[in-house]
């Protein structure tokens, strides 16, 4: 618990770090009588909202990012080939046989038993 307290309190100095070395830099490029800069900081913070709201395509244009994405991805998929897919299948296929016999063996087991408490025979 104390190294996570430790992380967070290095984090915030290194923040508080960057926050004065950035405000350094804009106090020395700015003149020193200028009473614009502190409007224009205001003002800033309104105009990124404002252009990040405006960022957000449209439906259409998601819907084409969307397929875009898929197609890139698809290129990039290491697809097997007719041997190994071959070889795959069959081991699907046998585990599927494998299964079924386990659960069928199972499930008259548990037939069987139930049939032997309740004396009922099915």
């Amino acid at each position: 618990m104390a190294n996570k307290d430790r992380q967070k309190r290095s984090a915030r100095k290194a923040r508080a770090d960057e926050r004065a070395r950035l405000e350094a830099i804009q106090a020395s490029s700015a003149p020193a009588g200028d009473s614009q800069a502190a409007p224009k900081k205001a003002e800033a913070p309104k105009a990124v909202a404002k252009a990040e709201k405006n960022k957000k395509p449209g439906f259409f244009k998601r819907i084409a990012n969307w397929f875009g994405d898929v197609k890139t991805e698809m290129r990039r998929v290491t697809w097997p080939t007719k041997d190994e897919l071959k070889s795959y299948s069959v081991a699907v296929i046998a585990m599927l046989i494998v299964f079924g016999v386990l659960i069928w063996l199972v499930d008259t087991g548990i037939v069987a038993v139930l049939a032997g408490f309740t004396g009922l025979r099915g």
